[in-house]
């Protein structure tokens, strides 16, 4: 029974994945088909006075631009069925091999910005939850909508110009030191460079897992059996080990894997702030130089990362609270 069970969910799973892929590629499709932008002039770039127009007819010949955009889509379907992503116009490579590269950039900056954030998020909801009223509470919340109103990407400008410009202690973008070879760069260089991106990307979640965090520790500290704890002699970490960690870390854990769709726009932004060389940039790049089959690969591999966050909190929801396990069978 457990046994069909689970592969009742994973199937219910890949069928669900399957249609988000082929909705977001096709409405991704349709707003790149509206955009403005001319592949082939992206395509040629500065050349393109000393390109004839029977040239770029065999351009856009060569590419399956000349066709109608059902059939532009039908063929990209197909290749992508055969696990082909296709060829990016702007790196002149292979989609897969641009997304490999530039994500590897990309997973280390947000998995350092999301334990940062949810570390940082889940201790400021503890201490604010268990000292609620007093001003250390008030000076957490405050803090936390002030981070909760305020754009990533001016963050970033504030800690570009105050850290890296005024006071020099951190470079000021790239990913590693300009004109030297990635072999010969060390460690320290490259943790030099990835601070001021992770630190601005961490803002996002921090404050979204405190407050939650607070006011699920609130909850729990309100109910029938912490009080009777407390009657008994139970107080601060002895109470908060005992009864909270369990009951607040669920909505946390939840909420978030469930945040890699913020994780990844924020990225994007980011890296475009501080010329970080990772997928957000490209993705960027991509939309404006009129890169469609990188794009829409780029698309598609985002929509499989934050569905494999969301898949994550689901399981982990499952694991650490049983009462779900037993109602699932």
């Amino acid at each position: 029974m457990r046994l069909k069970s689970i592969v009742l969910y994973t199937v219910k799973k890949a069928v669900k994945l399957l249609t988000l892929l082929v909705a977001v590629s096709i409405l991704s499709f349709t707003l790149l088909s509206l955009s403005p932008i001319d592949p082939v002039q992206s395509y040629i770039g500065a050349d393109m006075t000393r390109v004839s127009p029977e040239q770029r007819e065999n351009i856009a010949e060569y590419w399956g631009l000349n066709e109608s955009k059902v059939n532009q889509y039908l063929n990209w379907g197909k290749t992508i069925l055969q696990g082909d992503l296709g060829t990016s116009l702007i790196y002149r490579s292979d989609v897969a091999s641009v997304i490999e590269e530039r994500f590897l950039a990309s997973l280390l900056l947000m998995m350092v910005a999301w334990i940062l954030s949810g570390g940082i998020g889940f201790l400021l909801g503890v201490v604010s939850g268990m000292n609620e009223g007093s001003w250390l509470d008030r000076i957490i919340k405050g803090y936390c909508f002030i981070l909760a109103s305020t754009p990533a990407f001016w963050m970033g400008l504030v800690f570009l110009m105050v850290l890296a410009v005024w006071f020099g202690w951190f470079p000021v973008g790239l990913g590693s030191p300009a004109g030297v070879l990635a072999a010969d760069v060390s460690l320290a260089d490259r943790v030099r460079h990835l601070f001021l991106p992770a630190l601005t990307l961490s803002i996002v979640g921090v404050a979204n897992v405190a407050l939650h965090t607070r006011e699920k520790l609130i909850d729990v500290l309100q109910s029938e059996y912490v009080r009777f704890a407390k009657a008994r002699g139970e107080r601060g970490l002895t109470l908060l080990k005992r009864h909270g960690l369990r009951n607040i870390s669920l909505p946390a854990i939840s909420l978030h894997f469930a945040s890699f769709g913020e994780l990844f726009g924020g990225a994007v932004l980011a890296e475009q702030v501080f010329s970080y060389p990772g997928l957000g940039q490209a993705i960027v790049n991509a939309g404006l130089g009129g890169d469609v089959p990188l794009l829409l690969g780029i698309v598609l591999f985002s929509t499989i990362f934050v569905f494999t966050g969301n898949l994550l909190a689901d399981i982990l929801y499952k694991v650490i609270d049983p009462r779900i396990r037993r109602e699932g069978g």
